[in-house]
C-alpha cells in the first residue's frame, strides 16, 4: 500500500514543482511571480482546448505526445520514493529505463521533423546532439554505481544493503556526481544555461520550437511528460543526498520533499543567476560533466581496492 500512495503522490504533486522553480524566478526578479500551482491550470486549460493538425503531418506526429508522456510516466513505476519499494524492480531496470527515455525522445524529434517546419527541424537537431553528449555522463554513472553497489536496479542503489549516499565511505566523490548529474538535469530537461524554456525566439530554442505545432491535449500531454521528466532527475539527486533509512514513511516521505523542492529552488537560482550558453559552449558544458563523473569514477576505484 505504501508504495502506490508515494508513486501517487508523486504523479500529482509533480506539476507543483515548476512553480517553485517560477516563484524563485520570480524572487530574484524583484516579483511575486504566478500562482504555484500554476502548472495544473495549464494542464487544465490545454485539456478544455482541442487539437490543431497541420495537412503536412502525419499519425506520427500524433503519436509524439502520447510515446513521451508514457515513457515518463513508465520511468516513474521503478522508483523508490522516499526509501519505499517501487513498483516494478529487476536487474537491469537502470538501462532499460534510460532507454525508454530516449525511445520518448525519439517520438517527440520524429514528431517535430513530421510537420516539415525547418525551425522544429533545426531544434531536433540540436536535441539528439547535446542528449548523445549527456548519455555519455549518465551511463558513466551508471558504471560508477555498479561498482559501489554491485547492482543495476534503482532500488538497488537507494534501498538495497550498499546504498549509495553522500553518508558512505565514498561519499564525498559522490559531490562530483550530483554536480554532474545537476548539469545533466539542466541538459535534458532543457533549462538554462543550456536552453531557455521560456523563449519564443525560434532560433534560439531547442526544446520548445520541436513542440511549437502541438496544441490543446496533444500539448497538455508533452507538458506533463516534462513534469515527470524532470521530476525524476530531481529524485535522482534527491536520493544521493539523503538516504532514506527511518522506517517511518511520513518522515521519510516529508524529508524527501523538502530536499526535492531544494533541488527545484537550485535550478531557480541557476536560471537567475545565469544567462543561456552560446550554441558552440553548451557541448563544453556537458562535457564538463562527464569529466566529473569520470574523475570520480577514477578516485572511488581506488577507494574500493
Amino acid at each position: 500500500m505504501e508504495t502506490y500512495i508515494t508513486l501517487a503522490i508523486a504523479i500529482l504533486a509533480a506539476p507543483i514543482f515548476p512553480g517553485i522553480i517560477l516563484k524563485t524566478k520570480a524572487y530574484f526578479a524583484g516579483k511575486q511571480g504566478p500562482p504555484l500551482f500554476i502548472k495544473y491550470f495549464t494542464i487544465i486549460k490545454l485539456l478544455r482546448k482541442g487539437s490543431v493538425y497541420s495537412t503536412s503531418t502525419s499519425f506520427v506526429f500524433k503519436l509524439g505526445p502520447t510515446v513521451s508522456f508514457a515513457t515518463a510516466l513508465i520511468v516513474l513505476l521503478f522508483f523508490p520514493f522516499a526509501g519505499s519499494t517501487p513498483l516494478f524492480s529487476f536487474h537491469g531496470d537502470i538501462i532499460v529505463l534510460f532507454y525508454i527515455m530516449g525511445i520518448g525522445r525519439f517520438f517527440t524529434v520524429i514528431a517535430a521533423l513530421d510537420t516539415a517546419s525547418p525551425f522544429e527541424g533545426m531544434g531536433a537537431a540540436r536535441e539528439v546532439f547535446f542528449s548523445t553528449l549527456a548519455e555519455a555522463t549518465i551511463f558513466t554513472i551508471l558504471i560508477l554505481f555498479y561498482r559501489l553497489t554491485g547492482s543495476l536496479s534503482f532500488a538497488e542503489y537507494f534501498i538495497g544493503e550498499n546504498q549509495i549516499s553522500l553518508m558512505n565511505a565514498s561519499g564525498a566523490l559522490l559531490l562530483f556526481v550530483i554536480v554532474a548529474l545537476f548539469m545533466i538535469l539542466l541538459t535534458e530537461n532543457s533549462r538554462v544555461p543550456v536552453d531557455d524554456p521560456a523563449t519564443h525566439l525560434e532560433l534560439t530554442m531547442i526544446h520548445e520550437v520541436m513542440i511549437l505545432d502541438h496544441s490543446g491535449p496533444d500539448l497538455a500531454l508533452i507538458e506533463l511528460g516534462s513534469f515527470y521528466k524532470l521530476f525524476f532527475y530531481s529524485a535522482f539527486i534527491a536520493h544521493i543526498i539523503y538516504p532514506f533509512t527511518s522506517a517511518n514513511g511520513v518522515v521519510n516521505g516529508l524529508i524527501f520533499y523538502a530536499i526535492l523542492a531544494t533541488v527545484y529552488i537550485a535550478i531557480g537560482i541557476t536560471e537567475s543567476i545565469m544567462a543561456r550558453f552560446r550554441m558552440d559552449l553548451v557541448p563544453q558544458f556537458i562535457l564538463t560533466s562527464f569529466a566529473l563523473v569520470f574523475f570520480a569514477a577514477i578516485l572511488t576505484m581506488g577507494i574500493l581496492q
